[in-house]
């Protein structure tokens, strides 16, 4: 969707929003007086140092520097962009996200592969044209309608057709050789052997893949008949990694306005005949293992993730490996369980041979991630014999290690315990600290930071906005302060003078990217040791310090102006009043003369 999120919006969501809420879904957060507390999910520590503010709707790590709102925490910690984080908290407030003005207001940082998105969204009006004008399109709309797919589920997933030319697209986008060359970088055409471009896409269903924001990064496509492969997907690029997207998660996400749980299955045609029977909130992976992306990517979505494999020994295979890349996104909270079809049968075929209250049985019974955890390691060893606990043991200690600390992972160390024959305590003892089997790098710890009374001043209005009232009327003469810092403190008081309703993340929010925000997010940081019903006094005495500081400023300038031109009286009336309010003596007096 084209245009700026509105200012006011973002502004909205961060009052609405509640961090420690947030943060707590990732991290196993303590209160400790007005705040909360957690070691640090950014850098491996044993003490906490992780702070969350709900005052401030601000984290801050005192350990690494790490800090930020709670669209911050979801860019930093989740890996979302600015987008997908104002959509997520817009998701979790029940909210939909307003756009204001049209493509051409699109904020250029935020779209860096605007031309080759665009490229995607014309390819893909032109795949969905083919399938209602071509004159082949008729064998498409066959297969599909024999396929039991209605127009309504097409149109849903903006089903396309590519014609059996060789270069239908590329002669309809490919009008110059820029226009060819993004066509190459969206992986819309190839290169042949002895020169010259042909359409990748030819006699196919065509599968628009959309982001999280709905946009086309990619497409798959499903030979009709002849020869080739019969699914063929889009190359990396880019805008589109088959490790990271996932096939119907815009559609499900637009389906129901809160989803609680995803159904992951293997192929597009399995995901659109679930939509077709009604079940709307199934995904599929693009011809490549769940990857932890993929993981975290659900569990962003939803609290529960469904695995659907066949029951065969393959599917239990695969079934293993998306185990093993859930497990260190089992945060609590989180749940996960594996449905295993009857051998020959498809979602696709299931549910279109069975119906859809059938299939949601099936769903309901699929076995939790804890039971297939035990079940899988106890099918590796023969628990009937010591050697064969042991092994058992020694087989779950490597993956129990990959798991985030919580309720989840000590059910499991006290189940395997049972198993084995040894007291939980002793099996735990053995487990690789979680923090350092997938530690992210260390990062420097911050130099705190000196105490100014620019700092101080910029510090307290940040903690309370509110403050900013009482200090409107220094801005005339702090403005021609010659201080470090000077400037961004003008312009937070004529930020807080606008709009006074701001809140301390909302403040945060206005300066995201540029190196004002990371000054003032390092001052939100900083522990001033003032009381909050002190703090008013506090900006006082900073801001007296400052306008001290001015005086001399003026004092000094006036003075070279003086010694070198002269000044008109005006200037000698002003610098009479800066040097009374100095200590007699100054024997400056013939400057005036």
């Amino acid at each position: 969707m084209a245009g700026r999120i509105p200012q006011q919006f973002i502004d909205e969501l961060l009052a609405r929003v509640d961090i420690v809420d947030l943060v707590g879904e990732y991290v196993p957060l303590k209160k400790a007086g007005r705040e909360y507390v957690a070691c640090c999910p950014f850098h491996a520590e044993k003490t906490p140092s992780f702070t969350v503010s709900p005052q401030k709707q601000f984290y801050h790590c005192f350990g690494c520097g790490a800090h930020g709102t709670a669209i911050g925490f979801l860019m930093e910690h989740q890996h979302m962009d600015f987008v997908e984080a104002v959509e997520h908290l817009a998701g979790r407030l029940g909210l939909r996200v307003p756009r204001e003005g049209g493509r051409g207001e699109a904020a250029p940082a935020r779209q860096p592969h605007a031309a080759l998105l665009q490229t995607l969204a014309d390819a893909d009006r032109w795949f969905r044209r083919q399938l209602r004008e071509h004159p082949q399109a008729s064998r498409a709309v066959d297969y599909l309608r024999g396929r039991g797919v209605s127009g309504e589920v097409a149109a849903r997933f903006g089903l396309g057709y590519a014609p059996p030319a060789w270069d239908g697209l590329l002669r309809t986008l490919g009008s110059d050789e820029a226009a060819r060359a993004r066509l190459r970088a969206a992986g819309l055409v190839a290169e042949r052997a002895g020169g010259g471009l042909y359409d990748r896409f030819r006699d196919r269903i065509v599968f628009p893949i959309r982001d999280r924001r709905g946009r086309t990064v990619g497409f798959g496509g499903r030979l009709i008949e002849g020869d080739g492969p019969k699914y063929l997907n889009s190359p990396e690029t880019p805008v589109f990694h088959k490790g990271r997207e996932l096939y119907g998660l815009h559609e499900a996400r637009e389906s129901t306005r809160r989803l609680e749980r995803l159904l992951v299955v293997e192929g597009y045609m399995d995901v659109i005949a679930l939509a077709q029977h009604g079940i709307t909130w199934a995904v599929a992976t693009l011809g490549t293992a769940a990857t932890a992306e993929h993981l975290e990517r659900l569990f962003r979505t939803v609290p529960e993730v469904v695995f659907c494999f066949d029951g065969d020994r393959a599917g239990r295979l695969a079934a293993w490996r998306a185990l093993e890349q859930a497990l260190p996104a089992m945060r609590d909270g989180r749940s996960a369980r594996f449905l295993f079809l009857p051998e020959g049968e498809d979602p696709d075929s299931l549910v279109r041979r069975e119906g859809r209250d059938a299939f949601l049985a099936r769903v309901e019974k699929a076995v939790p991630l804890s039971e297939f955890f035990l079940e899988g390691l106890a099918a590796r060893a023969d628990t009937s014999s010591m050697d064969g606990r042991a092994r058992m043991a020694e087989l779950a200690r490597p993956l129990l290690s990959k798991m985030p600390q919580g309720v989840l992972r000590d059910l499991l160390v006290e189940a395997l315990g049972r198993r084995v024959g040894l007291p939980p305590e002793r099996i735990a003892a053995r487990l690789e600290t979680p923090a350092a089997a997938a530690a992210p790098p260390p990062r420097p710890r911050p130099a705190p930071a000196r105490r100014t009374p620019v700092r101080t001043a910029l510090a307290l209005l940040l903690r309370q906005p509110s403050l900013a009232a009482g200090a409107l009327q220094a801005r005339a003469w702090l403005r021609e302060l010659d201080l470090p810092g000077v400037p961004l403190l003008c312009q937070v008081l004529d930020l807080l003078e606008k709009e006074p309703h701001l809140t301390t993340a909302a403040i945060l929010e206005r300066f995201r990217g540029s190196e004002a925000g990371e000054q003032l997010a390092r001052l939100l940081g900083m522990d001033l040791e003032v009381p909050e019903a002190g703090a008013s006094a506090e900006l006082e005495g900073a801001l007296a310090r400052l306008e001290a500081r001015h005086r001399e400023q003026r004092t000094e300038a006036l003075l070279a102006k003086a010694r070198a031109k002269g000044l008109d009286e005006a200037e000698k009336a002003e610098l009479r009043r800066l040097l009374a309010a100095e200590s007699p003596g100054t024997g400056l007096g013939s400057a005036l003369d």
